[in-house]
């Protein structure tokens, strides 16, 4: 089996930086690769917190002049994770979110910032650095989107190339003007190329030139060549469906290990569910809700947004207290959703509960305490909270689509018979549609046997990176083939 080199190029990488899954999976594959024979090294820009996790590192190219100031590549290991390490102060030494500024809008620069990223991953690429030099580069997302289209422009031979969609709702789009500041040569800016509705398109760039094309989940795959989930991208994504394939995330079970996580109130596995009770009680203390061991407690770990549906759970709000249940919420995002579960919990503290922000510890805790999970995105082209509720015991309740519909089975009325229904899923994603699901979740909760089979069916599920880092590992491969 032949040692297979690759440059992963990303935004963010856990446990150094993190805005959502997109971190968590940069964080994973490669531990998930080893076996496998493949070596995995990542760049990264050097955000601040970046740079201070550094406590060795050799300097491996030097730039006097890169996209307007003095920029290195560090080399490094950090946190078990073989880095290289944009360091360019004028265009990542900024505090806060990655992405946007205090102001809560975009860095104005976010495409010459990325651009950079994407231009010294190409030069790795090509060989700039000896010690280093991939069979196979893989970007992941709009912020890594250019890396294939400098490898295209700058002459052959170049490695092999794949791209990962983690969400096609972000796509890195920036004015034509910007071509040359980019680095890009004219002929570049073409239906082809870069071009992307009269703009730069960055994730489109991606696209175009990828040797292979991955997202998160199969379903996911076929759904962002549609004209409903594609947003502007599904006639490139149909044109090159032959390349397009999904792959379910993992999730890092050591860390999310209910038999050992120290981050919960008591440690429980899946033939000792009794245990599993004095989380639910820790939670129910943590956010001041009455202390009802009989009370169905449903948890919500997610970003505030439009596309994770939690409107939709705010529709539910009057249902759920009316009906004596429980709901705790951890996340942050849009002020309005903020606001009204805010307002949610003021006005009915025993049954409602809110954490704005994000809490490690707290995520943990939701996840080994509450009853279940809700997850109602109106689109989710993977989805990890799923996935740590399935190992956590907190039956999920989400909507049937991307990989939210690949990674459960739904307990209908035959699932439940035959004892293999590990959540329930529900369609369209509609407010009526999720509290007929909440009721159906509540009615089997009742049923103390069937929902102890569906907690011990969710904890014997793989959601580990085993069969998925199988699946990188021979796309890595055959990508390699294809440039050897």
């Amino acid at each position: 089996m032949q040692h297979i080199r690759v440059l992963a190029v990303a935004s963010e990488v856990y446990p150094l930086v993190k805005t959502g899954g997109l971190a968590d999976v940069i964080g994973a594959l490669p531990g998930a690769l080893e076996q496998q024979d493949i070596e995995i090294r990542t760049i990264v820009p050097g955000y601040p917190a970046v740079l201070a996790a550094l406590t060795a590192a050799e300097e491996v190219r030097l730039w006097d002049r890169f996209y307007g100031g003095r920029a290195r590549i560090l080399a490094a290991t950090v946190a078990g994770l073989d880095l290289f390490v944009l360091d360019a102060p004028h265009l990542f030494d900024r505090p806060g979110n990655p992405y946007v500024g205090p102001n809560g809008r975009d860095w104005p620069d976010n495409g010459i910032r990325f651009a950079a990223l994407a231009r010294a991953a190409a030069d790795i690429g090509r060989g700039d650095v000896a010690a280093f030099v991939p069979h196979v580069v893989h970007a992941h997302d709009w912020q890594a989107g250019l890396t294939h289209a400098f490898l295209q422009h700058g002459g052959c031979p170049r490695p092999g190339t794949v791209t990962t969609i983690h969400n096609i709702a972000f796509q890195g789009r920036f004015p034509r003007a910007m071509l040359s500041e980019i680095g890009l040569p004219p002929e570049s800016f073409r239906v082809d190329g870069v071009e992307y509705y009269g703009d730069i398109g960055y994730l489109k760039a991606a696209l175009q030139f990828a040797d292979r094309i991955t997202t998160v989940s199969p379903t996911y795959a076929l759904e962002i060549q549609s004209a409903e989930a594609g947003m502007g991208l599904e006639g490139l994504l149909r044109a090159r469906a032959d390349v397009l394939s999904g792959i379910i995330n993992g999730i890092d079970t050591a860390v999310w290990n209910p038999a050992d996580d120290p981050r919960i109130a008591a440690n429980y596995t899946a033939d000792k569910l009794a245990a599993r009770a004095a989380n639910k009680r820790a939670l129910q203390t943590r956010f001041d809700l009455s202390v009802t061991p009989k009370a169905f407690l449903m948890g919500v770990v997610s970003r505030l947004a439009w596309q994770k549906g939690l409107d939709l759970v705010l529709d539910n709000v009057p249902m759920i207290a009316r009906d004596n249940m429980q709901l705790v919420l951890l996340g942050s995002g849009e002020q309005d959703l903020q606001e009204r579960f805010v307002a949610a919990s003021l006005a009915d503290p025993d049954r409602i509960g809110t954490a704005i922000g994000y809490d490690e510890d707290l995520a943990h805790l939701i996840q080994a305490g509450a009853d279940a999970l809700l997850v109602p995105s109106r689109f989710e082209p993977c989805g990890l909270t799923q996935l740590c509720a399935l190992r956590y015991g907190a039956v999920p309740i989400v909507s049937r689509v991307g990989g939210l519909a690949d990674t459960l089975v739904d307990a209908n009325e035959m699932a439940v018979a035959t004892g293999v229904a590990t959540g329930f899923q529900f369609a369209p994603v509609t407010s009526d549609a999720l509290a007929r699901s909440i009721l159906r979740a509540r009615a089997l909760f009742q049923d103390t046997p069937a929902w102890q089979k569906m907690q011990t069916n969710g904890m014997a599920t793989d959601v580990s990176w085993r069969l998925p880092a199988a699946r990188y590992a021979a796309l890595y491969r055959e990508v390699a083939d294809i440039r050897r």
